[in-house]
This record gives structure tokens, sequence and C-alpha cells, in this order.
């Protein structure tokens, strides 16, 4: 219309001009400092954010990706935003990504194969450098996201021998069957498997245990599975159910701490005397499994260091360097405690 003026640019907005003018250093070193932090001296790097906060100035990574051909952004994707374990897992990724000036960006797929695809597409939408995901277990379409744009894939908490693959984790079923070995060795002759989210690490482990009992006892141990979300609440429902369906059982392995917990705190309500009348044993070992009565014997799994060792990798491949072991098994621990 007639006499509108056009709208002007936004004034006073801090630019790598101003930044690298208060902080007496050059706009290449400004923008290392943000694109390439190893590149940059600490001294210099703290100077330079220094300078930008309080500038206000916040970097413009669009533009620095056209100009770079790199994003600085990791897509993650975990089966879970609120489940400890990943949480840690997320930790030391963060430890060692960013220090490195890359953003995360983090996704939950709830367990879900499918919605693990969804996300993963929306999620390569933004030229991530590199994906670290949970798990092998992923639909063929996903297997073909991952491998068409040719961005670097490290998989995490699994072992995946696939040609060309890389992950960092453990073997579940080992650690399945390393609680079977503890209670044959203890005497336990009745034992059981219960479960719940029935996602194939947890499958994996009841294999194990499963494997090791029928090869020394000669019979199927009791397993219960349900579809559930685990809780130390289902915990306490599966014993009552686990219970009142074989009477005879003398020990269980819960597929995690959780259902654990809730099964100790089901004994204690109900007058059975854990591990006399009831071995117990969990999976991952979580901070409250130490400290509760009875203290709850466990797999320790390496959460935290499969994070950094698996951002550790994802940095080589992103730099175009071959990792030293493309299956790098971390191990866990059984740790033996009252309840066993």
């Amino acid at each position: 219309m007639a006499g509108r003026k056009a709208r002007s640019p936004v004034k006073g907005r801090a630019t790598i001009k101003d930044v690298a003018a208060a902080a007496n250093t050059s706009m290449i070193s400004v923008s290392r400092a943000f694109r390439e932090t190893s590149k940059v001296s600490s001294d210099l790097r703290i100077r330079i954010e220094q300078a930008a906060a309080t500038l206000g100035y916040v970097p413009d990574r669009a533009a620095s990706a056209l100009a770079s051909s790199r994003s600085m952004n990791v897509a993650v994707l975990i089966p879970s935003i609120t489940n400890m374990v990943f949480m840690e897992v997320i930790a030391g990724i963060n430890d060692i990504l960013s220090p490195q000036g890359y953003q995360l960006i983090t996704a939950a797929t709830d367990y879900s194969p499918v919605e693990e695809h969804r996300l993963l597409r929306g999620l390569l939408s933004f030229r991530p450098d590199g994906v670290l995901l949970c798990g092998t277990d992923h639909l063929p379409q996903t297997f073909q996201l991952l491998t068409e744009p040719a961005v670097p894939v490290v998989h995490m908490m699994e072992l995946h021998h696939r040609p060309g693959s890389y992950s960092v984790g453990f073997s579940q079923e080992s650690g399945g069957a390393a609680v079977a070995r503890h209670f044959l060795e203890r005497g336990y002759e009745r034992v059981g498997f219960v479960a719940s989210q029935l996602d194939p690490r947890t499958m994996a482990r009841g294999a194990g245990f499963q494997r090791i009992v029928e090869e020394t006892m000669r019979v199927a141990p009791y397993v219960l599975t349900v579809p559930d979300r685990s809780s130390i609440e289902l915990g306490a429902r599966l014993t009552a159910r686990a219970l009142q369906e074989c009477p005879d059982l003398n020990a269980l392995f819960f597929c995690n701490d959780d259902l654990a917990q809730g099964a100790l705190f089901y004994c204690q309500r109900h007058g059975i005397n854990v591990p006399q009348q009831l071995a117990i044993a969990g999976f991952n070992d979580l901070p409250a499994s130490a400290w509760i009565m009875p203290s709850l014997s466990t797999v320790a799994t390496p959460r935290y260091e499969i994070g950094r060792e698996a951002a550790k990798m994802l940095v080589d491949l992103m730099l175009g360097k071959e990792p030293a072991n493309p299956s790098l098994d971390l191990g866990f621990t059984f740790i033996k405690r009252e309840s066993s």
C-alpha cells in the first residue's frame, strides 16, 4: 500500500565482527571458537565466549553449515528420556562432544522401531554430521536411511557385527548368562526370569539366562514376560504373579533393577525372607540398588563409558578416521550382594 514504509532490519544485533573486536582477535578465530573448538587455545576461547556473552552474540549455525559443509549437530536417538540408564549414556556423549563444539539433537523412540524411523527421517533434515542410536533392531527402511546419506553412525548398548557398521556396548546375552551361573553356583534349582518392556536387549538377557539354565539343569526355567512399561510397582505385581503360578520358585532374575527393587519391597511386605526363601537379582545396577535392604545383586553396565566411547568413535568417523575397533566391547560386572 502507498505510504507504508518498508520494515527496517533489527538494529543493534551483535555480529562476529563485534565479538572479534571485543575479544581483540580475528573473525576467523571467533568462527573457529564456535565451530572447531579444539583449534583454539582455551584462554582465547574463554575470552571469545565472554565477549559473545557480554554482547549477546548468537552464532548463525545455518550460515556456518553452508560455509563449511558441517552443521556441528549430532543426532542422538535413545529409547527413553526418563530412564536413568540412557541419561547416563547422554552424559557420556555430551562430555566428549560439547567441548568440541557439537550440539546434541536428542529424541526418544519409546522403544518403537516405527517411531525410530519417523524421528530419524526428521533429524536427518537438520543435516547432522553424525548419528548415535541405541540397539540394532532397526526397520529395513531405517537401515536404508542410515546408509543413503553416508552420515557416520555408531550404535550403542549392543554390539553390531554387520560389515561396515560401528558399535560400542556389551553382550546383553552374556549378562543374563552370568546371572544364571550365579544362581546355579549358589544352589538355587527352581529359577525364573521376569521381564517387561520386551525390547531386544531385554530378550537377549533372557535368552542368555535360559540357555545356561537349560544346558546345566536340563530343564527350562520359569519365564514371565509382559509388554508393560517397567516400574517398581510392576515388579511387585509380577513377583506376586510368579509366586502364585510357581510357588516353589527359589530364585528370580528380573530384566532390570526397577522390577527387582519392586520384588524386594513385595517380599518385605509379605514376610518372604530374601534370599533364604527367594533370591533376587536385577540388571543395570541403579544407584539405589546398593542401599536398599537387602542390597540387590545385579549386573553393572558401563552406561556413561558407552556414551563417551561411542562419541569418540563418532568423532573419528566424522573426521574421516577409521576406528581401531569397529565393535568395542566394554563388558559388564556381576555384583554379588545380599539379595542372592
